[in-house]
């Protein structure tokens, strides 16, 4: 085990007024609350700087003993996506078809969603993120630590950095999802996490009129406030 102690630097941290603080929280909650889930995408391309800027965004995020387990593959490419769909619905008719629980599909029911997926070709973007569950061999370690924890922040912090950006995004996990190691061509040590469709929402795009659940239902506050 090496004793190395990594350098350290001045922590470039700013502090902000109380009164700008409550103005940044509640207008970053205002942003994110407008966040829905969309399945109906305009084929329109989106800048790949764009992009480029909430994956390094992404990269930020917190990971155990800093070892960054994810990769990010960008699909712009038609015949992939095209691909990338077959297979998907190949996987989620065997879902539909019997491999979900019965209750799984009733919750889905009144979402619309089934076993077809246009949006994973009109899409301009794919993004499929990835869990590196173990190192490359050259790293003289033998596995990483805190891989689905250190991916799934990573992969929030992916979408709200999409959403400010001004791009729908949909939350898509086609288990199982072997298939698009496969297709692009990612080592074994990688797992699909989530796909992702990325773009703009097409025109007369309509959601779910659905509600969150309140404060009081999803926290619990211990002492003084």
């Amino acid at each position: 085990m090496s004793d190395e102690t990594q350098p350290h630097v001045p922590l470039d941290f700013r502090r902000y007024s109380e009164e700008e603080m409550r103005e940044r929280a509640s207008s970053f909650y205002a942003e994110l609350d407008r966040r829905r889930s969309v399945r109906e995408f305009s084929s329109e391309p989106v800048p790949h700087e764009v992009i480029e800027d909430c994956l390094r965004a992404a990269g930020t995020a917190p990971s155990g003993a800093h070892l960054q387990p994810w990769h990010f593959v960008v699909v712009t490419d038609p015949e992939l996506k095209r691909k990338i769909r077959e297979a998907a619905e190949e996987e989620e008719r065997r879902n539909y078809g019997g491999r979900m629980p019965e209750d799984w599909v009733d919750l889905l029911r009144p979402l619309g969603t089934d076993a077809n997926k246009p949006h994973i070709e009109d899409a301009p973007a794919l993004i499929v993120v990835f869990a590196v569950r173990a190192p490359a061999p050259e790293s003289g370690r033998r596995r990483n630590y805190y891989v689905t924890e250190s991916v799934g922040i990573a992969t929030g912090m992916l979408i709200a950095a999409l959403h400010r950006a001004g791009l729908a995004t949909l939350t898509h996990t086609p288990n199982p999802m072997n298939f698009l190691r496969e297709i692009l061509e990612r080592p074994k040590n990688e797992s699909a996490f989530v796909l992702l469709p990325v773009g703009y929402p097409a025109e007369g795009c309509e959601v779910p009129d659905l509600e969150r659940k309140a404060l009081a239902d999803v926290s619990t506050w211990f002492g003084p406030r």
